[in-house]
């Protein structure tokens, strides 16, 4: 009795034995009919038509049962993680495999790319705490990506990148000189760096939320192509026919005086009741003399233009 238990058994772990390499054989198989060439031109046309869950599908079973390098495989884990966020915007897929690849290939070149998109889904997700700790830790971990500072005392702190007087200044040079004349006291130094750090908080949060991303603004900015083009070349032949850094405050008061009117006070029936000295509008005289001298500069501008290319406007034809 023992003897033919002891038989049964045997035949059963023979015959798991064979189903196991029946399997093996059959999977072993597959791998064979589908080279690893084709799965991936696969998944590539899944995407290529939009079809991103089936993509996702074929990436990550090339992925799982191919065998391939660790290069390839970052870059298809980067890959999966993209669709995730980008096409689906399933950013919980996403960031899971964006860690992936974080956690599996260190050596990665993709690994910047991957922390600030771990960071974007931690922001998407409503985890700003957790995406705040990726920040700092990611900065411990690589000081050669933190911003570097220009030399000077340090003025003021973005979380731990450092600003310094010489940031200030910097940031003050890029000015015409009627706009650096009106920040000299230290109230108005701190106003205007007040203003540098809330733009660059801005940008940063637009960042992490991926609005460098978002459709609509992929879309404005394809359309804003253009015209940015255009305002690009606007400042370099403006710049040409005026050189704003030569005016000083002196030549804005000129300008107010030639102008006081615009500046005054006026009752219901338009009778001057009281004009503005120049200290409570110097802003704004400064930006009017401005746009004045940007205005005769443009229109100089475009007069040479169209007589150079011959442009003929047939005004008769309108209504």
């Amino acid at each position: 009795m023992k003897n033919s238990f002891g038989k049964f058994q045997s035949q059963i772990v023979y015959l798991l034995i064979l189903v196991f390499l029946l399997i093996v054989g059959c999977e072993s198989k597959e791998k064979a009919n589908i080279p690893a060439a084709k799965k991936r031109e696969l998944a590539n046309v899944y995407y290529n038509q939009q079809l991103y869950q089936q993509a996702v599908d074929e990436y990550t079973d090339y992925l799982t049962r191919y065998q391939l390098d660790e290069k390839e495989q970052a870059n298809i884990t980067y890959r999966v993680a993209n669709i995730y966020f980008e096409r689906l915007h399933d950013y919980e897929n996403a960031l899971a495999y964006y860690l992936r690849l974080k956690y599996l290939y260190p050596n990665s070149n993709l690994q910047q790319e991957s922390n600030k998109k771990v960071v974007e889904c931690l922001e998407r997700l409503k985890r700003s705490t957790d995406a705040q700790q990726v920040i700092e830790q990611t900065a411990a971990l690589d000081e050669s990506q933190k911003p570097q500072s220009r030399p000077g005392e340090v003025i003021a702190k973005i979380g731990e990148r450092e600003f310094t007087s010489g940031d200030l200044q910097y940031e003050l040079n890029r000015l015409p000189v009627y706009m650096r004349e009106q920040i000299s006291n230290k109230d108005q130094k701190i106003d205007f760096l007040k203003s540098v750090i809330a733009q660059q908080l801005l940008y940063d949060s637009a960042k992490r939320k991926g609005l460098d991303k978002d459709k609509d603004v992929r879309a404005g900015l394809l359309e804003a192509e253009k015209s940015l083009m255009a305002q690009k070349l606007l400042e370099e032949e403006i710049s040409k026919e005026i050189n704003l850094d030569k005016y000083s405050n002196a030549d804005v008061e000129f300008y107010y005086k030639a102008n006081k009117d615009k500046y005054a006070e006026k009752d219901d029936k338009g009778k001057v009741k009281r004009i503005k000295p120049f200290e409570e509008v110097q802003q704004q005289v400064a930006q009017d003399f401005v746009q004045e001298k940007q205005q005769e500069a443009y229109n100089r501008l475009i007069e040479r233009l169209m007589q150079a290319e011959q442009v003929k406007i047939y005004a008769e034809k309108f209504n």
